[in-house]
This record gives C-alpha cells, structure tokens and sequence, in this order.
C-alpha cells in the first residue's frame, strides 16, 4: 500500500485534533474528487513499518482524539490487508481514542459479499473504526454546510452501534 500524505493535526476530517492518513488508489473516481492524484496505487510513498510507527508517535499525545483514514479509497481491497494489522495496532495501544474511517463505498457495498470491496479483512476493519463516513462523493449534491463530509449522499456511521444493531446507526456528535 502507498499513501499520499500524514497529518498530524487535523480538525477536518472527524471531531477533536486528530491524525489523519491519506491512502492511495480508488478506483471510484468521483466527478470532483478534492484529490485525484490518489487514485493512482502508486501515489506517494510506501506504506512501511517506520510509516506506522511514526503515525503511533504522532496519535500520542492526550490532545489527539484518534485516526482518521481516508483516500483514495481504503476499503480497496488491495489496501485493506495492508490497513487491517496496522488497525489492530492502533487499537491496541490506543484504545480510549476513536478510529475514523472514510470511503467512496456504502456500507452495505462494504458488507455485500459480491460487492467489489469486500473481502477477508472487511468486517473486521469495520469492527475496528468507531465511525464510517460512507458514500460517492457526489457533485450535485455538495454542501459545504454539512460536518465532516462534502456531499449530502454521505453518511456518518456508528460503526459500534450499527454492527451491534443490524441496521445503520447515524453518528450522533456528544453534546
């Protein structure tokens, strides 16, 4: 897997100051995408252990919410083995911060078994996020008023609630 950029302090892309990486390759080219030049496999640079252990140095500190992951796509399936033990890491040493993940994909394409993105790995990088924000970007529908997303297809996912439910359950942002 490559990746197009890190940052390390961003208020964007989920609540709080968070990490957020940039993967490369989608192949869902939306009309407008805000960066295609990750839709190349090959943008970037290589996604490596010293890669990994530098996002862990930067998720730290106590004023970093958590991790966002986004795109190009991540739920392609060429990087999601690549996404799923690095997930686990995460996790694992930082459990009380939360895990953003974004894609182009819905969360039912996601959890279809002959839906493109879908494979081994999956479910269980979903069961890893707190929060999916699902969906094509959509031209016609942008609005820049809408929190953490650009079109209004897109949907914020309690990834938790909805895996525990069987149905989708919208991100409600804590009062």
């Amino acid at each position: 897997m490559y990746y197009g950029k890190i940052k390390n302090c961003d208020i964007a892309d989920g609540p709080g100051v968070r990490v957020s990486l940039f993967v490369s390759g989608c192949t869902n080219h939306c009309e407008s995408c805000f960066q295609p030049e990750t839709w190349n496999f090959e943008y970037g640079s290589p996604f490596t252990t010293e890669t990994e252990n530098d996002i862990l140095t930067m998720l730290s500190p106590s004023f970093i919410s958590g991790l966002t992951v986004l795109g190009g796509e991540p739920f392609e399936p060429s990087n999601q083995s690549a996404l799923l033990p690095f997930l686990r890491k995460v996790r694992a040493k930082f459990p009380q911060k939360t895990i953003w993940i974004y894609s182009g994909f819905t969360y039912e394409e996601l959890c279809s078994k002959d839906a493109h993105p879908h494979c081994k790995e999956t479910i269980e990088i979903l069961k890893l996020c707190d929060v999916l924000v699902d969906g094509r970007f959509v031209q016609a529908k942008k609005d820049i008023t809408l929190l953490f997303r650009g079109s209004s297809n897109q949907r914020l996912i309690d990834l938790k609630k909805t895996l525990e439910s069987g149905f989708v359950v919208p991100w409600q942002q804590a009062q």
